[in-house]
């Protein structure tokens, strides 16, 4: 069973007593959230998504591409752990990386720029001393 994106389960606003039936469609159809996890070995999932597209998912993550905003400078680090993470507390205990969760790796603090589970990939960019 998919996730149901659309909004046909609201009552119409303006004084409309009867709402019209809404054939469900697969275009509105999600799918569920599968957190892209801090392990090892990396694993990810290519699917397809509307009109062709491809969205390669990231299931579990050892590598972050993390620049230095001094230097201008890229490079392939290692994750070691996930820190903290504001949009849940709970997802920096299980490891989990959304965007904007701040990680240790080799280099140091960095805060994630991109979406893992949308991207598959890990940008981040290093924390200064003073955003520490």
């Amino acid at each position: 069973m998919g996730v149901y994106q659309w909004r046909d389960h609201k009552r119409p606003t303006g004084g409309k007593r009867n709402w019209y039936y809404k054939v469900k469609r697969k275009y509105a159809h999600g799918r569920y959230f599968v957190p892209a996890v801090v392990e090892s070995e990396e694993e990810r999932k290519i699917i397809r998504a509307r009109g062709g597209n491809v969205k390669v998912r990231a299931r579990k993550v050892a590598m972050a591409v993390v620049s230095d905003p001094k230097t201008g400078k890229s490079v392939k680090v290692r994750i070691l752990r996930v820190l903290e993470t504001p949009a849940n507390r709970e997802y920096a205990r299980r490891q989990i990386i959304v965007k904007g969760a701040i990680i240790e790796t080799t280099e140091g603090k960095a805060v994630v720029t991109s979406r893992p589970g949308q991207d598959g990939v890990v940008n981040a960019v290093l924390l200064t001393e003073a955003e520490k």
